[in-house]
């Protein structure tokens, strides 16, 4: 009895455990923005523009890189993942399939530094070279090699939801004579859906969340942008840049409202996800 209880128990520590350290972390930021709750300075943060000098310690372009980056990161990734996805799971699943995917699996194991540094000596000087406009460190730059970057999960979670199709369905269009466009259109798609958005919601969160991209390559301007042409800086690369601010000083507990917006949007893609999750379960 003990023996078949043991893991329950195991299980459940280990989850109680994780929800805690993520609480204590969500905690720790806050308590250390506190100062800023307390000033009233908190909310004016995600607004204002980013200008020391002026006594202005806004998070606002900021918030507005860090969406333009992931936005366009999304969007270029999407298509071609969805149509790699395709390829390897529908059309040809072993063959070149089978080799396709080693290769997309193998991607993932590329530590980031390795594109930052291929967006720097490879994309940058193209971006520049097309556009002859600015550096080529820009929202566009970023956006690309960060598409690039996800892309790997995001065709592999689509590959994933594609064998959550029931055979039967596809078995039925085969008797049918459809050919595999009309069984992706009408059978896959259909099915998956709603793994697959929520493989885009993921994505667009490890998106958000990267650093060494965004630091290396967006340009870190401090203003709000107005065009893909234009430098801008990420949340996670002004914690990167700002880390080594007097502890006292706005700018360091900047970093804490850095944190909490990050916390606040992930937290949100996080819900959207289980809310997918739960009516996929409910049908």
């Amino acid at each position: 009895m003990v023996r078949e209880q043991l893991p329950k128990f195991v299980f459940l520590g280990a989850s109680l455990l994780s929800v805690g350290i993520t609480l204590a972390i969500l905690g720790f930021m806050v308590v250390l923005a506190y100062p800023l709750f307390a000033q009233g300075m908190f909310w004016n943060m995600l607004i204002q523009p980013w200008s020391p000098d002026q006594g202005l310690f806004g998070l606002g372009p900021m918030i507005a890189g860090t969406m333009s980056i992931a936005c366009l990161a999304v969007c270029i990734s999407f298509p071609i993942s969805c149509g790699v996805a395709c390829f390897v799971g529908i059309l040809h699943p072993r063959g070149k399939g089978r080799t396709l995917r080693q290769m997309v699996e193998a991607m993932t194991a590329i530590p980031t530094v390795i594109y930052g540094f291929v967006g720097i000596f490879l994309l940058v000087p193209l971006v520049r070279a097309l556009f002859s406009k600015g550096s080529g460190m820009c929202i566009l730059s970023a956006g690309v090699m960060l598409g690039i970057l996800i892309s790997p999960t995001m065709i592999l979670f689509f590959i994933q939801s594609f064998t959550l199709v029931p055979k039967s369905d596809l078995n039925a269009a085969d008797a049918l004579g459809a050919n595999a466009v009309q069984k992706f259109f009408y059978i896959v798609l259909p099915c998956a859906w709603k793994s697959m958005i929520t493989g885009l919601i993921l994505s667009f969160g490890r998106a958000m969340g990267d650093t060494l991209i965004a630091l290396m390559i967006s340009g870190n301007a401090v203003g709000f942008p107005g065009s893909i042409l234009d430098s801008a800086r990420t949340l996670t690369a002004h914690i990167g840049l700002i880390i080594a601010a007097d502890f006292d000083s706005i700018e360091f507990k900047t970093l804490f409202v850095c944190g909490i917006s990050l916390y606040v949007m992930t937290g949100i893609g996080v819900i959207l996800v289980r809310f997918l999750a739960g009516k996929g379960r409910v049908k």
